[in-house]
């Protein structure tokens, strides 16, 4: 393959060493002197620590160390980060309350880790950590979204009361209430989006390593981009410049935003490392990462859309409860709000929208992006409504959405959520895909499928995001002597083809012959910044 190779249909470079089990992930990497770690777990949604005994644990064949909360705060390490700090509309910030790694006193989810068991083997360091005997009492708890801030609900944080982590609006709330006084026609919903896992097929992992003479360390683990995770931990938890940590990645087996995060297994391992002198590495287990990986959605929104009788939509409206979880996490209250909230117009032109997002604290694990990061969430709300709305108005839902689309002409477009679109012909989309489903020729699909007793139905649901951050990147490139070039990128793949799309781009702009081109990532000793890739 030689010169522009962009859009052409290339063998991708790394699926043979995927597909043939080549690849080489966290769990493969093994270091010198390593040793294995074991977390000990909250059984409790909701409970107080009132003692930790681990004489027994330490004195079991093969355990190194058994460490706890309290030694984690002698050590002075910062809390967890989170960077959504966002202003409420009372112009109170978000509540974001203090979470170690290990807790001292109190844990806020089932499988919370409040101690760590360093040992010879990882069996050896399992067996250790059942040997811990922790003490705790029982609080109660709350995990419902929708009961999080009634009357009476446990309260998790005594600095957020009623569980109330950010009343976030945006929007035009006169104009809105206005437009719903004057409309001929309201539908609403009551709309809950289920909370999920990601369980990408490769779990979470990490090794720490200390080196005493450059007093730097290393944390091998599996993220999005090893530059945003240094960023958000060498100096806010370590108190350390960032050229004293480094941090690596390999191949990554999937991710779908819960790998861009920081977990307290990753810290733990880190610090560990330093007490006991040697690497320390762990790897969740299938069980534990269901109990602790950061997880997705749980919204209940309630939402209202007005119309005029000729079925053109006047405003929307939408309160929604969105669960965050035991624990403010990086982007956490930042989802459902900044990354969602002006997205519940859709691809149609709404003239006002009014939009209140309640991020509240429950007992359980944290809820962070997921594989779109808010706008599905949004997406959902917008086209329920737009359906409701075509059945009460007896109108066909494609012919309600085409009344309604942002025409063409009108690019760009200055939306009631405060986007303006860049282009789009939505109703030109939807044709086409009515088109290639053969919409028209569905009622006659169905008639004769009945007819054998067999059910069918039909839908459609349109989708627009504001998508990608800054538009820059770092790189280097690197002419070797046998005449090939290493390509190294600041972001990080997990799963998206960086090594094929990004020889593409640097066989054109080099005039290079595609097949001569590496592409690597994920060590933050190369570059001296990156991105990340979700």
């Amino acid at each position: 393959m030689g010169q522009f190779a962009v859009g052409q249909p290339l063998r991708r470079k790394e699926d043979d060493r995927f597909i043939t089990g080549q690849g080489r992930y966290g769990d493969d990497v093994n270091l010198p002197g390593q040793s294995y770690a074991c977390f000990v777990r909250a059984p409790y949604a909701h409970a107080d620590i009132l003692s930790i005994d681990s004489e027994e644990a330490r004195a079991a064949p093969g355990v190194i160390a058994v460490l706890t909360g309290e030694d984690l705060a002698a050590a002075g390490l910062g809390g967890m980060p989170c960077i959504a700090r966002l202003p409420g509309r009372d112009g109170k910030s978000a509540i974001l309350p203090h979470r170690a790694a290990l807790p001292q006193s109190r844990v806020r989810h089932t499988g919370e880790p409040v101690a760590i068991v360093i040992a010879e083997s990882a069996a050896q360091a399992r067996d250790g950590a059942e040997l811990v005997a922790v003490d705790y009492a029982e609080l109660p708890l709350v995990a419902d979204t929708a009961q999080a801030m009634a009357e009476g609900a446990a309260q998790i944080w005594p600095e957020a009361p009623r569980n109330l982590c950010l009343d976030w609006e945006t929007g035009d709330a006169r104009a809105t209430d206005t437009a719903f006084a004057n409309a001929d026609h309201v539908c609403r919903l009551r709309l809950v989006n289920n909370r999920l896992i990601a369980n990408p097929m490769e779990p979470r992992m990490a090794i720490g390593e200390y080196d005493p003479a450059t007093e730097r360390y290393t944390v091998h683990t599996a993220t999005q981009g090893v530059f945003r995770w240094r960023g958000l931990v060498a100096e806010p938890i370590f108190h350390l410049p960032p050229e004293r940590m480094r941090v690596r990645t390999y191949d990554v087996g999937g991710s779908f935003g819960m790998k861009a995060f920081v977990y307290p297994e990753q810290i733990a391992c880190a610090w560990a490392a330093k007490q006991v002198r040697r690497p320390v590495k762990w790897t969740g287990e299938r069980a534990e990462c269901f109990l602790t990986d950061n997880q997705g959605r749980d919204h209940l929104t309630d939402a209202e859309m007005a119309l005029d009788k000729s079925g053109k939509i006047l405003a929307v409206r939408c309160h929604i409860t969105a669960n965050i979880g035991a624990y403010a996490s990086v982007m956490g209250p930042g989802v459902p709000t900044v990354a969602a909230g002006g997205l519940q117009v859709g691809v149609y032109a709404v003239p006002a929208l009014y939009v209140n997002v309640q991020a509240v604290f429950t007992n359980t694990a944290p809820v962070d992006a997921y594989r779109g990061a808010g706008r599905p969430e949004a997406a959902y709300v917008i086209e329920r409504l737009i359906d409701h709305a075509a059945r009460e108005l007896e109108i066909a839902p494609d012919a309600l959405r085409a009344r309604n689309f942002i025409p063409p002409e009108a690019m760009p477009y200055q939306s009631a959520g405060g986007f303006t679109y860049d282009s789009g012909n939505f109703n030109l989309v939807m044709e086409k895909a009515k088109q290639l489903a053969d919409w028209d020729g569905f009622a006659d699909r169905r008639k004769a499928r009945h007819a054998t007793g067999k059910l069918s139905g039909i839908g459609m649901a349109y989708y627009v995001e504001k998508a990608g951050g800054p538009p820059q990147e770092t790189a280097r490139i690197t002419a070797q002597p046998d005449g090939t070039t290493l390509v190294y990128m600041g972001n990080q793949s997990n799963g998206m083809g960086h090594e094929t799309v990004y020889a593409q781009v640097a066989a054109d702009a080099l005039g290079i012959p595609f097949d001569t081109i590496t592409v690597t990532s994920g060590d933050s000793d190369i570059l001296s910044d990156g991105g990340l890739s979700g």
